[in-house]
């Protein structure tokens, strides 16, 4: 059994506009705690934000997300230590350097499951807004202005061979903006090929990449426009199109019964867009339906933590 563990980043240095910085309350108070039994660890303070452009990295706020960034690694890597499973609620999608900080400061090898209905692989130069939020993926990868590239000169926090990008549907506006293409050393299945393959068997393929035997385990990053748009319209930039919830509960299950999973960031949403909490309490029930196994699940997935842990299941004999 999981034992989940909520860990509040309430972030939006990342995007030009604030409000995301509300989901960590917007999905606690539409019972995510209650639904998971998870203990709440911590909550970080909302961060100041400057909406003026550094002419030097051509971002928002990068020094500060640089701080946020450390603060929450240093909040993650305990909890991930003790074997409890972080979510960590933000916030815009900087929120994920944090996590992932945390696992590259233990000196082991991981990987990335992104979910995410953009790529976020944007150049400074090329994104129209400076946002971190568009190159978070970059940033992670090692590429980047080095004060979010190369945390605490650990660049990079996952290597191109260790990300598995799954959903992303922003391909010909990035193009046309001029951003840098996923390169093909990043495992990659668009909207298009994830549908045409069906959400389990993407899941799959997925995670046999993540699963291979040099990575320690993998990180789980959310961004919740990854969902269909007439299902979560409460983003900051809409596209048309995207997964069913039923779809992300999928590929969640899958990636929680793969016994790698170390932790799992959710990002994007805008409470100040969804008016009477209809959209909070939906992605709460999808999350719980994902995240929380059924009773056969949680046997499978204890066996499968303790094959990994080298801990031998006892053995019950007759009398």
């Amino acid at each position: 059994m999981t034992d989940f563990t909520i860990i509040e980043a309430p972030s939006s240095l990342g995007l030009g506009a604030a409000g995301v910085e509300h989901l960590p309350e917007a999905l606690l108070e539409a019972g995510l705690a209650r639904r998971l039994d998870a203990t709440r660890h911590a909550r970080l303070a909302v961060p100041p934000r400057d909406p003026r452009r550094d002419p030097a990295t051509g971002m928002l706020n990068a020094p500060r997300i640089r701080d946020f960034a450390v603060m929450l690694a240093d909040l993650v890597g305990p909890v991930v230590a003790r074997g409890t499973f972080p979510i960590v609620l933000g916030g815009d999608c900087s929120i994920v350097l944090g996590p992932l900080l945390a696992l590259r400061r233990g000196g082991k090898r991981n990987g990335l499951l992104f979910l995410d209905g953009h790529a976020d692989f944007y150049q400074p130069e090329a994104s129209p807004t400076g946002e971190a939020a568009d190159m978070d993926l970059a940033l992670a990868t090692g590429r980047g202005p080095a004060i979010l590239a190369d945390l605490e000169g650990l660049r990079p926090l996952v290597r191109d061979a260790d990300g598995a990008v799954l959903g992303y549907r922003d391909s010909e506006e990035a193009a046309r903006n001029g951003s840098q293409t996923l390169p093909r050393t990043i495992f990659a299945q668009d909207l298009a090929a994830l549908r045409d393959k069906g959400a389990a068997r993407a899941a799959r393929e997925a995670l046999a990449h993540l699963a291979r035997p040099e990575l320690d385990g993998f990180w789980i990053h959310l961004d919740l426009d990854v969902l269909d748009d007439a299902v979560m319209p409460a983003v900051d930039y809409r596209l048309p199109g995207g997964l069913a919830c039923a779809e992300l509960e999928t590929i969640l299950r899958a990636a929680l019964r793969s016994g790698r999973a170390l932790g799992m960031t959710v990002s994007i949403f805008n409470p100040d867009l969804d008016r009477d909490g209809s959209i909070a309490r939906k992605v709460v029930e999808s999350l719980g339906r994902a995240l929380k196994p059924s009773p056969d699940a949680r046997l499978e997935l204890c066996a499968q933590r303790q094959r990994r842990m080298g801990l031998g299941l006892p053995q019950l004999r007759w009398a």
